[in-house]
């Protein structure tokens, strides 16, 4: 004898849902796809927005650049370094992503030059004027007029030609600049490094942004020695050339175009054949 479950048989699903469901349920899906279009229509509008008009920069190790801005200014991008410019009709903007650069400001009070480095906000109208992203600072140096400074919650600050600045998120510290520093500090402008006393460890710190392959130090007598003097950053054999001459250094090359620098007991220099 069949159970009377057995003989139960399901009406099919559009008779269960009626069509006042089916309608609700037509209207749900047509009102959620209008919210999906009507948010990929926000967000295009946003990207151009945010995207339009941006110009990016860059420079590979060892690469230098000059750049004509659409204003008349000049950008002026050292080895390894990167920036994002954008130009409106209120204002004129340039971020600092890595590296160095350096700028000569075309002159128009309606529109603002202002170059961003990590937390610091400079902000010129008719200016030449260098900056640096250091490892924890930023480091402003003013050649021509004067530029203001804000970063973080420190005051706005003023600094004029022949001075500059330590920029850190929530200070701003100035100083006053000789000329010899000045020159020391942009003359990477004419593809030089000038040393005046630094120690090996920062003049090897100096040409390894120009090097794909380092300068290294191998011996922590060699790194508190000092050295000065002018050398071209394009070819760092005059610099090794100098440290074999003038100081207890040997020097000892990598296959892969490193440089090894090693504390040279008393005895004759090893020439520096490359």
């Amino acid at each position: 004898m069949k159970s009377a479950a057995a003989d139960v048989t399901l009406p099919p699903l559009q008779q269960i849902i009626s069509e006042e469901q089916q309608r609700r349920l037509s209207r749900n899906i047509m009102a959620a796809a209008a919210v999906a279009v009507l948010l990929f229509i926000v967000a295009a509008i946003v990207t151009v927005r945010t995207f339009s008009g941006v110009e990016r920069y860059e420079t590979g190790i060892g690469q230098m650049r000059d750049i004509a801005l659409e204003d008349g200014s000049a950008l002026h991008l050292n080895s390894d370094s990167e920036v994002e410019a954008r130009f409106t009709s209120n204002g004129r903007k340039v971020r600092i992503l890595k590296g160095e650069a350096s700028f000569e400001i075309n002159h128009d009070p309606e529109r603002p030059f202002d170059v961003e480095a990590r937390a610091a906000l400079i902000r010129a109208v008719g200016t030449a004027f260098n900056v640096r992203l250091r490892p924890s600072l930023v480091e402003l140096t003013v050649t021509h007029g004067s530029v203001t400074v804000h970063s973080g919650n420190s005051l706005q600050q003023q600094v004029s030609a022949g001075s500059g600045a330590v920029i850190q998120p929530r200070s701003i510290a100035l100083t006053r600049l000789g000329p010899k520093l000045i020159e020391q500090r942009t003359a990477w402008r004419e593809q030089m490094v000038e040393l005046d006393g630094e120690t090996i460890e920062q003049a090897t710190g100096e040409f390894n942004r120009y090097r794909k392959a380092p300068i290294l130090i191998g011996d922590t007598r060699v790194s508190a020695l000092r050295i000065g003097g002018r050398f071209r950053t394009t070819d760092s054999r005059e610099f090794l050339s100098a440290l074999q001459l003038s100081l207890p250094v040997r020097v000892v090359r990598g296959e892969d175009g490193s440089v090894m620098l090693l504390y040279r007991d008393a005895g004759p220099a090893e020439s520096d054949t490359d």
